[in-house]
């Protein structure tokens, strides 16, 4: 990652893949429920988000943020409810299918080729969607498209410049940006951000927003960020959950001032309570 005050690589638009039916809302959740035993960590959870829009998961820890993640994403099934991708049911299509569809993530914890360079954990990640990805001596060319995809992935997530350097050798903030680009070279219409900024210094925090803030502007995006004021200052809207449930929605101001997110996730104000 760039030193404070260092000039920053150029950023290309990246091209993304555009949904057929702009009317209908990107993805939507119908009374969705993640049980484990007697547990419901996720507790009848509806919401929609139409193309473009930026929204902030918030909550305490355990509300069940990242759980909502996996259901997206089909790393679990949820026991309950229905999950939809611009009208179409995916609650039972594995991660990979998710994926082809535009469905792209990041995780809380990185999970990267150390060993490898940028660029070459980047091809493993276009591979991953290819026909031949599991032939095991099938040719490892880059088609154009594929360059040109690959490219615009690492100036978006400006990593253009450090594309030959191993992943071993990068900055934490750095490999951040990796995953990113990595999500993003699959062209997803829709990107889950689980916690991006974790374990960032507050100058890798403010680099990373600036990144987040230059995605394409017809690229949905969900963010789960435990720094509230980085996660309202990226969003046009916040879902707070708590105990699984959905508490309130609502516009990053209006969620600044609502009491009922103060008390569960920020504790309640001292001149609040009661003698």
């Amino acid at each position: 990652m760039s030193a404070a005050g260092a000039p920053l690589p150029a950023v290309s638009p990246l091209r993304l893949r555009i949904a057929t039916d702009v009317t209908a809302p990107i993805l939507q959740l119908q009374n969705v429920s993640v049980r484990f035993g007697g547990l419901s960590a996720v507790d009848q959870v509806s919401l929609e988000l139409r193309q473009g829009e930026r929204r902030a998961v918030i909550g305490p820890n355990g509300a069940g943020k990242t759980t909502l993640f996996n259901a997206i994403t089909g790393v679990i099934r949820p026991s309950a409810g229905r999950v939809l991708l611009e009208g179409r049911d995916i609650t039972r299509m594995p991660p990979n299918r998710r994926a082809y569809l535009g469905i792209g993530r990041t995780f809380q914890i990185t999970n990267l080729f150390a060993n490898l360079t940028v660029a070459e954990n980047m091809r493993l990640a276009l591979r991953g969607t290819s026909p031949s990805k599991f032939r095991l001596f099938a040719a490892d060319r880059l088609t154009s498209e594929d360059a040109a995809r690959l490219d615009a992935a690492l100036e978006t997530s400006r990593l253009a410049h450090r594309r030959q350097a191993t992943v071993r050798e990068m900055s934490y903030g750095e490999q951040r940006q990796l995953e990113l680009a990595m999500a993003l070279v699959l062209r997803p219409r829709l990107l889950l951000l689980d916690e991006p900024a974790a374990g960032l210094s507050a100058m890798e925090r403010i680099y990373f927003a600036e990144i987040v803030k230059g995605l394409p502007k017809d690229l949905t995006m969900v963010l789960i960020e435990h720094d509230m004021d980085l996660a309202l200052r990226l969003v046009d809207y916040v879902s707070v959950l708590n105990h699984g449930r959905l508490l309130v929605e609502a516009d990053p101001d209006s969620i600044r001032a609502n009491e009922a997110v103060q008390e569960v996730y920020l504790g309640k104000p001292h001149h609040a309570r009661r003698a």
